[in-house]
């Protein structure tokens, strides 16, 4: 969930980016000519699929699938590798065993770990729509990423179909396969197991293409759609997705009781209904879900969790909570260093400001790049369109509950990225009919930054031959970044590999230096703990793991030391006799 900062990693590609950024300005402004008749060629052709909108969706959903997959040699299926990864993995495991929850394993002081809830259920603490989805990809596909992979191409759909409904169908073509370049094959929303953010995004643009349709037709689909909408954002990024719906169902409320082709009553009943029912039972089945993993449908995902380990506040009027007894020494660097040390650095005016207008910046660079920023000149043109007013007053109020929120990620935004795409397209129109002397420079200028956007791609996929790819673990820029991770948790995932083809049952215990960053945490387990091939429990004092070792009796005792180099595995020699604070 959160990400502290580590070391900065290899900055080069968003150099690199800026600099063609900038470098095209200039080509722009000294050859606004420039490739005049092969750019022409390819808008024509590129009109001619978007002019069928059906089929231009359904392209950029395919490319999408077929893009990721052509690129599997370079960037192959991901491993877990941050905390998240494996919360939701076990999750998805829960539900693709049909539970809901597990129960609390009797060893559990010695799986306690990062993003985890042990106490009353033991299970993921996070919202349960990535958990769904990456279950679905397991039992339907064999692979629980193949459920993002899905949902990568539908999210890229998505846009294109919402675009559709805001936007000229060139441009809604045009920003469905930029959500493509920039998102679908190399960010980190693809490439983990993490966040939530593809439903988020899927389900935020079903309801910002579904509003205008709806006031114009008042189709049932669209109302089916926005319900949909609603509860996948409900499942994922339940406080960004009740930001974007508030100003849709004021808009929707005002067609429907005082709009000139407002439907009948009748009518709008009769339509109405079965959305409705549907947000209903999406809300009744998540109480349910938090009675059984959380004790009370009134007590939602993160909040055990919080109220168990973390000292730091989500909002800024929050005060930092005491912090509690930690039994490792990990959790409490994490809860107390890395998130309670940032929080203690934000709570003046100034730096709040200043943290808010960090928060912009991190924004823009991840859904735009130095690339697609360029077009943002045209900003105050954009501020005075009619076309996408209401989706400037839905990023504004979007800006106003981010800016009380302590923490900020991209795919926290995930319910606006249909939204972010609109207006900056809109930008781009404004760009391309600029044309200062006479000269269409923005024309030019505009054609540049797409011919980047794919250079960058293609810069991306060969970045580690070519020795400018981000730096390794711990990376600090792949989560502000929309160029994405590497290949992370080779080091966990072939000492699992190794012990999970050795005869028998397998105990281990993981033992972490007095340098250990506590982010890279290996103690994570299936779902059903107790019968599972491997083990990883955390090394506590002699007494508690000798309890262990006793429990687990019957299995081969392993020590793991995660942070030599490289990791290294040796059997067990019993129990270390450590310091209070154990690791």
């Amino acid at each position: 969930m959160i990400l502290p900062s580590p070391p900065v990693g290899d900055p080069r590609l968003i150099v690199i980016e800026f600099g063609l950024t900038a470098l095209a300005s200039a080509v722009a402004f000294a050859w606004s000519g420039l490739g005049s008749s092969f750019f022409s060629r390819i808008e024509r052709a590129f009109a001619r699929l978007a002019r069928r909108r059906g089929m231009a969706v359904l392209a950029v959903g395919v490319a999408a699938l077929l893009l990721r997959v052509a690129i599997l040699p370079f960037f192959p299926i991901p491993l877990p590798f941050i905390p998240d990864d494996f919360s939701f993995l076990l999750a998805a495991e829960t539900f693709a065993h049909g539970h809901l929850t597990n129960p609390t394993p009797a060893m559990w002081t010695h799986f306690e770990t990062l993003h985890l809830t042990m106490q009353p259920s033991y299970v993921s603490m996070y919202f349960p729509g990535q958990g769904l989805l990456l279950a679905a990809g397991q039992v339907l596909l064999g692979h629980p990423w193949f459920g993002v992979l899905i949902a990568d191409a539908l999210m890229c759909a998505a846009i294109c179909w919402m675009l559709q409904a805001w936007l000229p169908p060139t441009w809604a073509l045009l920003g469905g396969f930029l959500a493509i370049l920039r998102l679908g094959l190399f960010s980190y929303w693809v490439n983990t197991y993490s966040g939530g953010a593809l439903l988020a995004a899927i389900g935020g643009a079903l309801v910002l293409g579904s509003m205008p349709r709806l006031t114009k037709t008042a189709r049932f689909r669209y109302g089916l759609l926005t319900a949909i909408g609603i509860v996948l954002m409900a499942f994922t990024r339940p406080y960004e997705g009740l930001l974007l719906c508030l100003p849709v169902a004021a808009v929707l409320g005002h067609w429907a009781f005082f709009g000139k082709n407002k439907p009948a009553p009748a009518v709008l009943i009769r339509r109405a209904a079965f959305p409705l029912a549907l947000v209903v039972a999406g809300g009744a089945w998540m109480g349910y879900y938090d009675y059984r993993a959380f004790g009370s449908p009134l007590t939602l995902p993160y909040t055990v969790d919080r109220a168990t380990y973390a000292i730091a506040p989500y909002y800024v009027w929050q005060s930092k909570r005491p912090a509690p007894v930690y039994r490792h020494e990990t959790l409490r660097e994490f809860y107390c260093d890395f998130e309670g040390g940032g929080t203690a650095r934000k709570q003046t005016f100034s730096l709040l400001v200043s943290e808010d207008f960090a928060k912009v910046w991190r924004a823009l660079v991840f859904f735009a790049g130095a690339a697609l920023l360029a077009p943002l000149i045209m900003l105050r043109r954009v501020l005075l369109d009619r076309r996408v007013r209401f989706l400037v007053l839905c990023v504004l109020i979007l800006m106003a509950g981010v800016a009380i929120e302590i923490f900020m990620i991209a795919h926290y935004l995930a319910p606006f990225t249909a939204a972010f795409y609109a207006i900056g397209l809109q930008a781009m129109r404004h760009l391309r009919l600029w044309k200062p002397e006479g000269r269409p420079m923005g024309l030019t200028w505009v054609r540049l930054t797409v011919t980047i956007c794919i250079a960058m791609a293609g810069l991306r996929l060969f970045a580690n031959p070519l020795h400018i790819a981000p730096r390794k673990w711990p990376p600090g820029e792949w989560v502000s970044e929309w160029y994405g991770p590497g290949y992370f948790g080779v080091e966990r995932a072939k000492i699992e590999a190794q012990l999970e083809g050795l005869p028998g049952k397998q105990l281990v215990i993981v033992r972490y230096s007095s340098y250990h960053y506590p982010f890279e945490e290996w103690v994570y387990n299936a779902a059903d703990i107790d019968n599972s091939k491997v083990i990883w429990a955390r090394e506590m004092d002699v007494a508690h793991d000798q309890e262990l070792l006793n429990y687990y009796a019957d299995r081969k005792v392993w020590l793991v030391q995660p942070d030599s180099l490289p990791p290294t595995i040796s059997p067990y020699q019993g129990p270390a006799q450590l310091s209070a604070g154990s690791h």
